[in-house]
């Protein structure tokens, strides 16, 4: 079986040798194609010829960053798979090299078998996102809905009766609009909520306890 080829892309020459020493001791299914202090140097040693199947990229790096070199490499090399070795856990860096397309993110403090996990699961086409990495991004899903989702009180209204058993002439009787205006706060919350009938409305007022049961 040949070996799968690694590069990695780190400023620190220590970290550097004690991942090649790892990889070349205990994990002999790859193998370290070159090493680069930083992006500028990745880009002049990769070559269509030379490159390989996994990068091992860290993000804080003088002249060309982590961030800046994962963009180069998916838009010049899409086929090469990126893990971030990185010491920090910040969620905006996180989120922008997910958005970015690396296939894995590990702290440089991870165990070897974390790391081993890592390299067979990108190998494999899988992503490996430990757990502080999914953690950010259900945040940030979070935070997206609630930014995006903004209802104004008249909405609010609509769904609080639309949770009764009244029909919508009622509700529009109560609420002292038409029924035409009626509709159109439906279809408004149908578009908004992504939701198609009077139950998923109904459930959406309950989940986010505009109505008790």
């Amino acid at each position: 079986m040949v070996p799968l080829q690694i590069v990695l892309v780190d400023d620190h020459r220590l970290f550097r040798s004690g991942i090649a020493s790892l990889i070349n001791k205990l994990l002999p299914q790859y193998k370290i194609l070159f090493e680069a202090s930083d992006g500028e140097e990745l880009m002049r040693k990769l070559t269509p010829k030379l490159k390989p199947d996994i990068v091992l990229l860290d993000i804080n790096m003088p002249k060309k960053d982590g961030i800046a070199t994962a963009q180069w490499l998916r838009s010049t090399y899409p086929d090469v798979n990126i893990i971030v070795l990185s010491m920090f856990e910040d969620a905006e860096k996180v989120l922008q090299m997910v958005k970015i397309g690396v296939k894995g993110y590990l702290l440089k403090d991870a165990e070897p078998h974390e790391f081993e996990q890592a390299l067979q699961k990108v190998t494999q086409g899988e992503v490996y996102y430990p757990d502080f990495v999914t953690r950010h991004l259900l945040n940030n899903f979070n935070h997206q809905q609630d930014q995006q989702i903004k209802l104004n009180t008249r909405e609010i209204a609509f769904l609080k009766l639309a949770g009764t058993e009244l029909t919508y002439k009622e509700i529009a009787d109560q609420m002292c609009i038409s029924a035409r205006t009626v509709d159109g706060y439906r279809d408004q919350l149908f578009e908004k909520l992504q939701i198609k009938s009077r139950v998923g409305l109904v459930l959406y007022a309950i989940k986010n306890k505009l109505i008790d049961l």
